[in-house]
């Protein structure tokens, strides 16, 4: 069994799209109190982080806004002004990549970056013009991927811009609030959504980052990383499950299952805290312990995610190739958006020679890629396959 992670970041099939909704209000958040899950000694010090860094801005950044953005909104909407000049195709020419959880001024540099980075540099630009901004979590939007030995699932945020500070008395006008989010406008509509604070953002951002430092083998960066989302946002589970994983792939037995366990009082039907202490206690030598875990996990999740993908690279394995497309594709019918799914789907259609099925296959990974480094790939390799069918 592999470990699980939680991160904020948002999956590939996105587009920037604009709507005027009104913003039901949340009820506040109390205030979380941290359990003793934290074991600094066992971890070496690491680049110091500064949660002021995340939203902070640059001088181009700055200068962007003087004169792309209040020279336009002098006589039209601000917020409109913002969008055109960071969305529109011909300025700024942002694009999607998830390698990596940027802040803000660096994705505003690299004009790329993940949903949640994206967002953190569409509102420090919002902040600059004196906008409100409103973050949102969208429920039910998630997706998997796989990093080497590790899974990743990753859920979406946008953000709501409302008015200046100080244009009215009314805090928000219903009629003008705009939201900038980066599903299909197909996918948008009936979307339900939860208010989250910024400082749940920044939880978020920090809780990225050590997933992402972790999986390049950074458990002392990783480690600090987690300790800094919790101590952003106490109340943001993601982060325990981090920490749990890290402190697991550290060798910290005891400690991991303090963590996650403390993560699973809270959210006692989350998959994916429920997989990762059932392999920390077994790990530690308590399978009578983790097995109660096992059946509910079971019971929860009778297929996990990657389960007929899995299936489908061991049929790979035996040569099976007619077997591997019947389960890659019921892979695919679970999440039709994960491009290893159509790659691995390619592979098995082009072992029969079914070279036209397998090019399909390729296009689709490469559309549905979320790293230019996979695009790249897939672009090297449809080319590839596009020569040998000519011939």
């Amino acid at each position: 069994m592999r470990p699980y992670l939680v991160c904020a970041s948002c999956f590939m099939r996105l587009l920037a799209v604009l709507l005027c909704a009104a913003l039901a209000g949340c009820a506040a958040t109390p205030p979380v109190s941290l359990p003793p899950i934290f074991n600094d000694s066992d971890f070496a010090p690491a680049s110091a982080i500064d949660a002021g860094q995340v939203f902070a801005l640059s001088d181009a950044m700055r200068q962007y806004v003087q004169t792309q953005v209040r020279h336009t909104a002098r006589n039209g909407n601000p917020r409109v002004a913002l969008y055109q000049a960071l969305y529109d195709k011909s300025r700024l020419k942002l694009e999607y990549d998830a390698a990596k959880t940027r802040n803000a001024r660096e994705t505003f540099e690299a004009r790329s970056g993940n949903c949640l980075s994206l967002v953190i540099m569409t509102a420090a630009l919002a902040h600059e013009l004196g906008l409100q901004v409103r973050y949102q979590e969208v429920l039910g939007e998630a997706s998997w991927s796989r990093s080497g030995d590790m899974y990743f699932v990753a859920g979406h945020v946008n953000l709501v811009l409302g008015q200046r500070l100080g244009e009215n008395g009314n805090n928000y006008d219903a009629k003008g609030l705009m939201v900038i989010d980066f599903l299909p406008s197909g996918d948008v509509a009936g979307y339900r959504t939860r208010e989250i604070s910024e400082a749940t953002v920044l939880a978020m951002y920090m809780n990225n980052r050590a997933a992402e430092t972790m999986s390049e083998g950074q458990l002392d960066q990783a480690y600090w990383w987690a300790r800094a989302a919790l101590l952003q946002d106490p109340s943001f589970s993601g982060a325990y499950n981090t920490l749990g994983v890290i402190q697991f792939r550290h060798g910290d037995l005891a400690q991991a299952r303090r963590t996650l366990a403390h993560a699973l009082l809270r959210a006692p039907d989350n998959t994916v805290l429920l997989s990762n202490l059932a392999q920390v206690l077994e790990a530690s030598g308590l399978p009578d312990e983790a097995l109660p875990l096992r059946r509910r996990l079971l019971a929860l999740q009778p297929q996990p995610p990657f389960h007929y993908f899995n299936l489908g690279k061991a049929a790979m394995q035996q040569n099976d190739y007619v077997q591997a497309i019947q389960l890659f594709s019921r892979e695919i019918a679970r999440d039709p958006y994960y491009h290893e799914f159509h790659f691995w789907l390619a592979q098995a259609y082009a072992r029969l020679g079914q070279l036209e099925q397998a090019r399909k296959q390729l296009e689709l990974a490469m559309s549905n890629s979320t790293t230019r480094s996979d695009h790249g790939l897939y672009a090297a390799k449809l080319q590839r396959l596009r020569a040998v069918s000519t011939h």
